[in-house]
């Protein structure tokens, strides 16, 4: 699989998910701009992907400093010579039942999770109606489509961008902008070792990032004419 002069934006970028996609992209010829807030974790994905023989940088930001998100997207899009593809995948996990959750870690959840990621098309956004197309994936969770106990900030954070996806996807087709919400079930990723997050499943059942990395650019190398709107995408296992 091969493409053309094609550029992607991918948040959280350094490692799970994020590193996957990248990679994955690197290898079909797609040139990639990596954003996470870890200087030495990007580089060392930047150096993977620029050995597959494509463009590759590095640009470190705290997407959670949420007033600043927009401004910097644009200004990397800007330096990157323009965005075909944003995948939306940083984001963190949360447990706690919601009697017992904080107003700063609700909000912490929903500025990551959910408020910028709409920053970072916000950014992306201007240039992909300039140039009449684009594809914007955001990596949501079934924990938007299920409720899970003791899940209720990421679960609603998760549902909310599934929403956003959806009404994004109905104002921009007019203009050649496809838009996916994408819902892994569980996946083996750091997520799982945060000090915010206390479960204990099996990892090995789960789905892997190059799966999920898989699926992303499948949605990605569509024809034109053809989306994916929402694809839930789950380990045999099930939900857990």
């Amino acid at each position: 699989m091969s493409v053309d002069k094609r550029r992607a934006l991918i948040t959280g970028a350094s490692s799970g998910i994020g590193k996957a996609t990248a990679l994955v992209f690197a290898e079909a010829g797609i040139d990639v701009a990596l954003v996470s807030r870890s200087p030495e974790k990007l580089a060392v994905v930047a150096q993977a992907a620029l050995s597959k023989g494509v463009v590759a940088k590095a640009y470190p930001l705290d997407l959670a400093e949420v007033s600043h998100v927009e401004a910097k997207i644009r200004a990397i899009a800007a330096d990157f010579g323009g965005i075909d593809i944003l995948v939306n995948n940083a984001g963190m996990g949360y447990t706690n039942i919601l009697s017992a959750t904080p107003l700063a870690d609700w909000q912490r959840v929903m500025d990551l999770n959910l408020t910028s990621v709409f920053q970072c098309i916000m950014g992306i956004l201007p240039g992909m109606r300039e140039q009449g197309t684009g594809t914007i994936v955001n990596v949501a969770s079934v924990a938007g489509k299920v409720s899970f106990p003791n899940w209720g900030a990421y679960c609603a954070s998760k549902a909310a961008l599934i929403s956003l996806s959806h009404t994004l996807a109905a104002e921009e087709r007019a203009h050649g902008i496809r838009v996916t919400a994408l819902c892994p079930g569980s996946v083996n990723t750091e997520l799982w070792d945060t000090d915010t997050v206390d479960a204990n499943f099996d990892r090995s059942a789960m789905l892997t990032p190059l799966i999920v990395a898989q699926s992303i650019i499948y949605t990605a190398l569509l024809p034109a004419q053809a989306v994916v709107d929402e694809l839930t995408l789950m380990p045999n296992a099930g939900a857990f």
